[in-house]
């Protein structure tokens, strides 16, 4: 499936899902959802998928090298949105994420992120564990087409 038709077939697309309320603070002078806070949306998604389970081995984090963003239609407050995550590719290091953002049902943005585990002493990258990669691969979805 190709990222633009995961985006139309909905959230039950992707494999992990979470909501996200629409803050006053949220919106900008153009009376919607500012576009900065798009990446905030992703992030929740991201940071369910990578802490529900500690998917880091001790002494890692997860960084992010590469986030593409495409803006598909405004956010209105109030409300909520929903948030799709799904995994497309798993590396020897890292790992890339495909996401999309809908309001009502309707996919508002969608974003590739690269992901990659880094040792905290060092500063580089670090492998995935074999637990870490076993999780990752069951949220591989043809949502995550590319």
């Amino acid at each position: 499936m190709t990222v633009a038709r995961a985006a139309e077939a909905g959230i039950e697309a992707f494999p992990l899902r979470t909501s996200d309320k629409l803050r006053y603070g949220d919106t900008d002078r153009q009376g919607h959802v500012n576009n900065a806070v798009f990446a905030t949306f992703l992030e929740t998604g991201r940071v369910e998928l990578l802490y529900r389970e500690a998917l880091a081995e001790d002494g890692a984090a997860f960084v992010i090298a590469r986030l593409e963003l495409d803006f598909l239609a405004e956010i209105n407050w109030p409300g909520d949105v929903e948030i799709g995550t799904a995994v497309s590719e798993v590396g020897r290091s890292s790992f890339r994420l495909f996401q999309c953002v809908f309001q009502d049902g309707v996919p508002v943005a969608r974003a590739v992120t690269v992901v990659v585990q880094m040792n905290e002493a060092t500063r580089k990258s670090q492998p995935l564990s074999d637990n870490a990669r076993q999780r990752l691969e069951t949220l591989v979805s043809s949502a995550a087409g590319t």
